[in-house]
């Protein structure tokens, strides 16, 4: 009796030490989480991918007919950003340039943008905060249309036109992946030979520069849906106080498939409706191999 006795008492000793271990352990875990969540890592962070995508086609005696061509784009894409306890400073860039070369057309531009944007948040709140906004769009080379004969026509080049937005508003992050901001801003047209973008048909004066303020909308969305696919997507909307009903649309959107560290396929759309540049819905689409490496 003493020895069954005795034998409870060693079994529930023995638990209760492991049930003292078991909170032990947790607490320790919940300590160290706690440490680790008041010593973030606060500072800079960089990254930066570049690529380049190339497609060639050519035909010798070939019995059903085709051109030669030769295609390339070289881009670059990256961001650095300052994370603080109070705010944070996001300036992101994007780059890129491409021709292509169709038998005896000569080489033409198929893809030029130039892109850089800042934006500082103020940590107010959890999801809601103040946002100050920077951001400009132009290109690096002369831009051309041309005719049914082949004859071309410059319409654009570096700097002109250049669009840039300066504005003022909230930003709410519902999810990490998405970010949407609302404001009020400026907006400027930027021009020198090419001054269609900027002038006000109204007026006897050409006017080389075009400042609009208004409201501004900007929602960004960065999901890895899968272990290799990406889609990112930036929807820019800007309406004049003046003419409200006259929203301008810019809407960027890219699916990123990587094949390995170093190949990777990619599928973009652009549409752009701006009724001070033409009527119609502008759309641009870009599908690409190519290879892609991440410098930073």
């Amino acid at each position: 009796m003493k020895c069954a006795l005795f034998f409870l008492l060693v079994c529930f000793a023995a638990h209760g030490y492991a049930q003292e271990d078991e909170r032990e352990k947790e607490f320790r875990e919940r300590a160290a989480k706690l440490k680790q969540d008041s010593t973030k890592q606060y500072g800079w962070t960089h990254n930066l991918t570049s690529g380049l995508n190339l497609s060639q086609v050519s035909f010798k005696d070939w019995a059903a007919g085709g051109e030669n061509a030769l295609a390339y784009t070289v881009w670059a894409n990256g961001s650095s950003t300052q994370d603080m306890e109070m705010t944070n400073w996001s300036n992101s860039y994007k780059f890129a340039f491409g021709q292509t070369k169709l038998q005896n057309q000569g080489v033409r531009k198929t893809n030029d943008e130039l892109y850089l944007e800042s934006l500082l948040i103020y940590k107010l709140w959890t999801y809601i905060n103040p946002y100050a906004s920077a951001t400009l769009r132009s290109q690096f080379t002369k831009g051309y249309e041309y005719d049914i004969l082949g004859n071309k026509t410059a319409v654009s080049k570096f700097f002109d036109p250049a669009y840039l937005t300066q504005s003022l508003g909230a930003a709410y992050k519902p999810v990490p992946e998405v970010v949407t901001r609302v404001g009020v801003g400026v907006r400027e047209v930027l021009t020198s030979a090419f001054t269609v973008y900027s002038d006000d048909p109204s007026t006897t004066k050409i006017e080389k520069v075009k400042v609009n303020g208004g409201f501004e909308s900007v929602t960004d969305v960065d999901w890895k849906f899968a272990e290799n696919l990406q889609f990112t997507s930036k929807l820019e909307l800007f309406a004049p106080f003046k003419t409200l009903d006259e929203i301008i649309v810019r809407n960027d959107n890219t699916i990123l498939a990587k094949v390995n560290n170093y190949v990777n396929a990619s599928f973009n759309i652009v549409l752009i409706n701006d009724v001070t540049v033409t009527r119609r819905t502008q759309i641009k689409q870009l599908l690409a191999i190519g290879l892609s490496y991440t410098l930073l």
